[in-house]
């Protein structure tokens, strides 16, 4: 078995590997979140130096329509791809930016093997955390997503409303009164997407395939999407 990780992972060092970060300019929550500072250097420069301490990605990307968040990525090292507005919106689905990424460098005739995405949003990510994801990538695997444990659980205190009262997200024929027994439930995070480019060309969403799970801990797992997940942030990188 151990052999057989080392060869794994040897294939995978042979896999020409492009990381992408998609950074749109307009976010309702946190106005000009991408390049607000966090910790002394913009969100969006997180994803880039983390990327690029990382031997197994030999180029670094940023989509985006946004001249400000152009101008950043081009400061701390990473290329350019000019993103359509229409793909720039409130209710635009990212898996759409990422075919349309590949698509522009496949234009020009760059070829890759290996899709990384490294959404801004999850700036306390490490080094391990992301080579993690990479070397789960194999044959067998269409796309690696992270995933940490979640606070809530559907089995035991999630619950929907039906009309004026409220049920348990998930009913079964047995119910739990302890959350330790209950089964135990991940949240997804964007602190990592790894993919093979065919699965992303010829699908529309993640779990349209073989997905595996990266579990990371909690306290690298913030997923910045208003001010007091920011504020989380901060004081977590303190």
């Amino acid at each position: 078995k151990t052999m057989q990780n080392k060869w794994k992972i040897n294939l995978n060092n042979f896999m020409k590997t492009f990381a992408f970060i998609f950074a749109r300019g307009g976010s309702k929550d946190i106005p000009g979140k991408n390049i607000r500072n966090l910790g002394g250097k913009p969100l969006l420069a997180h994803s880039i130096m983390i990327a690029q301490n990382i031997d197994e990605i030999s180029r670094i990307f940023v989509s985006t329509e946004d001249q400000d968040i152009t101008e950043v990525g081009i400061k701390y090292g990473a290329e350019i791809i000019e993103r359509p507005v229409e793909l720039a919106q409130d209710d635009s689905p990212e898996w759409l930016s990422w075919l349309h990424a590949i698509k522009w460098l496949e234009a020009r005739g760059e070829f890759f093997d290996c899709f990384v995405s490294l959404p801004t949003t999850s700036p306390l990510r490490n080094k391990t955390d992301v080579v993690n994801c990479i070397n789960l990538l194999d044959k067998q695997t269409d796309i690696v997503v992270t995933i940490s444990e979640a606070s809530r659980n559907p089995y035991f205190n999630m619950v929907h409303k039906e009309e004026d009262y409220i049920k348990l997200l998930i009913e079964g024929e047995k119910s739990y009164s302890r959350r330790q027994d209950a089964p135990l439930a991940y949240d997804m995070t964007t602190v990592a997407y790894v993919a093979h480019l065919d699965f992303i060309k010829n699908n529309n969403k993640i779990f349209d395939g073989r997905v595996k799970a990266a579990l990371i801990p909690k306290e690298r797992s913030v997923d910045i999407d208003d001010e007091i997940d920011f504020k989380m942030a901060e004081l977590l990188m303190r």
